[in-house]
């Protein structure tokens, strides 16, 4: 008798009338319990099934991977596909992936027909940092953070800081063993109120991140997110569910940026904010300036307009220097008085808390009351220096600051 496959079962399923709801069931057991493969035995611990793919369907061309104008940006492209293929649903750029390759990302596997991740409880770098240096001036300030990474990134930003990490495959870089309940231990015995998944790309190690922030919410331990936010809406939506905060790195607000200097698309970034903004978790977006690229300042107004429009006036800002670093080593770094005039704009647009960043000493890094003007929270680096907040309140004129204060 022949043995009946994945695919089979499915269009069976269909035939036999068990309706959307009872495939959808099927292909989510189907991602979370591994077929049989010689190859998956011989994985390292740090595997694990990948939560969001499915087998691709049918033959695939190279056109599916790159076109004559957008060259391939992946690894497992080949001129003839064939054999056992996955198609990866975490992130937009949706990685078809033969077997044994890996996605875009460098951390994605096909193993005999499943995607696996290659970082679950693998993590190459862990700190404590001042919850200011993601920068979130409007969640627990003066806190500290448990702060945890990964190998690997989905995007290719030429002007990464931390792409050491970022830009190399795990197995490419000292990384140690510890699993999500041994991180919330040592947050605990560190007195870190929240576990940051930051450094490089945290949507990458999604699995390891999301179990991480599950185990934490069950010991009173909050988690936030750093991301570029180049994520699909269904990981994105049960992401939401388990952390307390994530702050995006946009960009830009220029889809030729977003190709040529990250190697990513624009509209996927803008979808991501409204979701979380929509989730009700607390959200702040951080713009790099990065001269001659993204320093326009009539984008600057947009993106602002944007953000007002989109996710409110009340969702803080924050402008970033600009240091020339990895690829761009060739650029200055960001002109203060270009940063001061982005912050004008955005405020002239009506956003209510608009920061400049990497600039330490500049008054735009203290918090003001948007009502009355006066100064609630007072830093210096990554420093809480003086916090003026009565229940969340400014206690000079009553208004009240939006954040997570305690």
């Amino acid at each position: 008798m022949r043995r009946l496959n994945r695919r089979d079962f499915i269009k069976g399923a269909v035939g036999l009338g068990l309706g959307a709801l009872g495939v959808a069931t099927v292909l989510e057991n189907l991602r979370r319990v591994p077929p049989p493969s010689e190859r998956a035995a011989e994985l390292p611990w740090h595997a694990r099934p990948a939560r969001f793919f499915l087998p691709a369907q049918g033959r695939t061309r190279c056109g599916d991977c790159h076109t004559d104008r957008q060259p391939s940006r992946v690894t497992f492209c080949h001129t003839e596909h064939g054999g056992s293929q996955v198609k990866c649903l975490l992130c937009p750029k949706g990685c078809l992936i033969s077997e044994g390759k890996r996605g875009d990302c460098g951390v994605r596997e096909n193993v005999g027909g499943t995607l696996y991740t290659m970082t679950y409880g693998n993590p190459c770098t862990r700190h404590i940092d001042p919850i200011e240096k993601k920068p979130l001036f409007h969640f627990l300030p003066g806190s500290a953070a448990y702060s945890i990474s990964t190998a690997g990134c989905n995007l290719h930003c030429l002007y990464c800081q931390n792409w050491q990490i970022s830009q190399v495959r795990p197995e490419d870089i000292p990384s140690i063993r510890l699993m999500p309940e041994e991180v919330v231990e040592e947050a605990l015995r560190y007195g870190s109120p929240s576990i940051a998944y930051t450094y490089a790309e945290p949507i990458i190690f999604y699995e390891y991140m999301y179990d991480m922030a599950t185990v934490a919410r069950s010991q009173g331990v909050r988690s936030v997110v750093i991301s570029a936010g180049y994520i699909n809406q269904e990981p994105l939506e049960q992401l939401c569910s388990v952390v307390d905060a994530i702050k995006i790195d946009l960009k830009g607000i220029n889809e030729r940026f977003y190709r040529e200097v990250c190697s990513a698309t624009l509209g996927p970034v803008l979808e991501t904010i409204r979701t979380i903004a929509r989730s009700g978790i607390h959200l702040e977006i951080v713009n790099l300036v990065v001269p001659t690229l993204n320093d326009d300042l009539g984008d600057m107004r947009e993106l602002a307009a944007w953000v007002r429009d989109e996710v409110g006036p009340d969702v803080p800002l924050h402008f970033s220097r600009f240091g020339p670093q990895y690829r761009l080593q060739n650029l200055p770094p960001t002109p203060v008085r270009t940063l001061r005039q982005a912050r004008e704009i955005a405020m002239e647009e009506g956003l209510h808390y608009v920061y400049i960043g990497n600039v330490p000493g500049d008054p735009a890094a203290h918090t003001y009351c948007p009502r009355c003007g006066d100064a609630l929270i007072l830093r210096s680096g990554f420093s809480v220096l003086e916090m003026h907040l009565e229940e969340g309140c400014c206690p000079f004129c009553g208004e009240e600051i939006p954040g997570v204060w305690k």
